[in-house]
């Protein structure tokens, strides 16, 4: 039987032509960095990864104008879109007097939250670029409410804390919820969970709109 010969099998040299300077290139340098590094290094090693937390005493429910964050504010001309990946919430250090869960509401807000209080935004590649947004806030005034919407994530419950504890402290929200341009996005409760005091922290991605 004669000897069978082919071309020598070739990857391309970017399987994603947009991406950065110094982010892995190629089929091969992707699929090892991801699967090695975890599911958003490529992202953070780009400096499009953020995070933001606040200590938060009696998350304020969706249909309160005034909110106790963290929330993000999109200025409509950023260009950018904010993928939200993950929720994270911190043990509270005092029980709730009222049950209910701990979620996320967004709306249409074409201008700044008002009477807001700055938090600091991180990036996650430590040294990396600032924010894009707009605002980063731990209290604000929000323009439009995101009535009846609201999408619940972390339940909580009025035990004392010695025995319960929130039904997750990292929920991987994995980018299916996004504030575009001229929108905001917030942390809040399902009801004002009176009393309860928690450390409430989200990620999230900047990448073009």
């Amino acid at each position: 039987m004669p000897n069978i010969t082919a071309p020598a099998l070739s990857f391309p040299s970017r399987s994603f032509p947009a991406q950065q300077a110094g982010a892995p290139s190629g089929v091969v340098g992707e699929m090892l960095y991801t699967e090695v590094m975890g599911r958003y290094a490529t992202l953070a090693k780009s400096q499009k990864l953020f995070y933001a937390s606040a200590a938060i005493t009696a998350p304020v429910i969706y249909s309160t104008a005034i909110q106790a964050g963290p929330m993000i504010w999109n200025r409509p001309a950023s260009g950018l879109d904010a993928h939200i990946l993950a929720l994270v919430v911190g043990q509270a250090t005092t029980a709730y007097t009222v049950a209910g869960s701990i979620g996320w509401g967004a709306n249409g807000q074409p201008t700044a939250p008002t009477s807001p209080t700055a938090l600091g935004s991180v990036n996650c590649y430590a040294g990396g670029g600032v924010s894009g947004m707009g605002a980063v806030n731990t209290v604000g005034t929000v323009l439009i409410l995101p009535v009846p919407t609201f999408l619940p994530l972390i339940a909580v419950s009025t035990a004392a804390i010695s025995v319960s504890i929130p039904s997750a402290t990292w929920l991987d929200l994995g980018g299916s919820v996004i504030v575009g341009p001229g929108t905001v996005g917030y942390i809040c409760g399902s009801a004002t969970l009176s009393t309860g005091i928690a450390t409430i922290g989200i990620v999230w991605a900047e990448l073009p709109a």
